[in-house]
């Protein structure tokens, strides 16, 4: 028979049931709450800059980096192997055209120097010498000529003479045939010494030829050592400032090693730097927005290095106001290059949201106070606006600041 149940216990088993009911309304809350507080955050208002989507042009361009370097500027290089005697200036210094800068150890050059002065004197004077010979030799053989000449014409004379007196009877065949003979034996003579002075005469041109050869050599020479002992007397090339100097006197210079650089600071240029895969997009003659601070000035491109280093291409930029006070040596600056244009296309203000082009999770407007993650895609851009290609339209208002702590969530509330 069944016991009927006591009150007590009815009341208890009712008080558990609700006691579980409410835990698990309880955690259902909990969870509720934490999933809501994932889509949805409250943000300051102040730590939120919008951008607004609108139509309009847009000039792409690249950007980089660069620093401002002398317009122009001289390296003074050593010309010789030697050791340092003395410094007589420092960097900074503002100098002119011929100041003495650095004082190098000739002492070696300069015996070298004399040494080939000695040796063309002597060449010149063995050249003189072997002029002189060969004067004296075509003199003789010129002589010599003269003299057979004159034995020519006399044998000339004995022929007819002896011809004459054989057709008056007086003569005879054989004393005609011996003159005749002698005649074309001076002949013969007189032709050899000619042919001879000919050769003495070349002979003596090319032995000339050959020591003026190596006196002009020994004059090259010289010329070249006396630009190098004058470059070694290091003075200043042209009025400017002292930017670079060695100072360390009896260090050991090498031959080409940079010893002092002299800059004109009246005018800079720009060298920059931009990653190899970007440079494609630049080329010479492209405009150039400076960027020094708050300062923007325009520029152009005027070279690019053909080879990367490191993944890294160098190029000029020859500000269109080289002067400006702005520039000034070592600076850091940003470049924006042109490389495009596109007109009328859907354009979002430049942040710091954008990476390049491609896809984007960007929190755009949804209604007042209310941000929504959306989908978005991007083309080029440049320093103020980015194209919009799809996911955006003209009027939305779009969180262009560094968003990334919001990742998380797809929908924001601005308080």
């Amino acid at each position: 028979m069944d016991k009927k149940i006591d009150t007590k216990v009815l009341q208890s088993r009712r008080r558990r049931k609700l006691v579980k009911i409410g835990l698990a309304i309880v955690v259902a809350t909990a969870v509720l709450l934490g999933i809501l507080m994932m889509l949805e955050k409250s943000i300051d208002a102040r730590s939120v800059t919008l951008g607004t989507v609108d139509v309009g042009d847009i000039e792409t361009t690249v950007s980089a980096t660069g620093s401002v370097v002398p317009a122009y500027e001289e390296i003074i290089n050593s010309p010789i192997t030697t050791s340092l005697l003395g410094v007589y200036a420092i960097a900074g210094d503002s100098v002119k055209a011929g100041t003495p800068l650095l004082e190098l150890d000739l002492e070696s050059e300069q015996s070298n120097y004399d040494k080939m002065v000695d040796s063309k004197r002597v060449s010149e004077q063995e050249l003189a010498q072997l002029q002189l010979q060969s004067q004296s030799a075509i003199s003789e053989l010129s002589l010599q000529i003269a003299v057979k000449e004159m034995e020519v014409s006399g044998k000339k004379i004995d022929v007819m003479n002896e011809r004459r007196l054989d057709s008056l009877g007086s003569g005879t065949g054989d004393r005609v045939r011996l003159a005749e003979t002698a005649l074309q034996t001076a002949q013969l003579e007189l032709s050899r010494l000619r042919e001879q002075l000919e050769n003495e005469r070349l002979r003596c041109s090319a032995a000339e030829k050959v020591r003026q050869l190596q006196v002009s050599s020994i004059d090259k020479d010289l010329t070249i050592m006396h630009n190098t002992l004058q470059r070694g007397k290091i003075t200043a090339p042209h009025d400017g400032v002292l930017t670079f100097i060695v100072n360390e006197i009896g260090s050991q210079i090498s031959a080409g090693q940079k010893v002092a650089v002299v800059s004109n600071l009246s005018s800079f240029k720009i060298i920059g730097e931009i990653a190899e895969g970007s440079s494609e997009r630049m080329s010479i003659g492209a405009r150039v927005l400076i960027r020094i601070g708050k300062v923007e000035l325009e520029g152009m491109v005027t070279n690019i290095t053909p080879q990367s280093k490191s993944g890294i291409v160098q190029f000029i930029v020859n500000p269109d106001d080289p002067r400006n006070p702005r520039l000034r040596s070592g600076a850091r600056v940003e470049l924006y290059i042109s490389y495009g244009f596109c007109d009328s296309v859907v354009r979002l203000p430049m942040g710091q949201y954008y990476k390049g082009a491609g896809t984007y999770d960007l929190y755009v407007e949804e209604s007042p106070n209310h941000l929504v993650r959306k989908q978005v895609r991007l083309g080029e851009g440049n320093r103020k606006y980015v194209e919009v290609i799809s996911g955006l339209n003209p009027g939305d208002k779009v969180a262009i600041g560094d968003m990334s702590q919001y990742e998380k969530y797809s929908s924001l509330k601005i308080k």
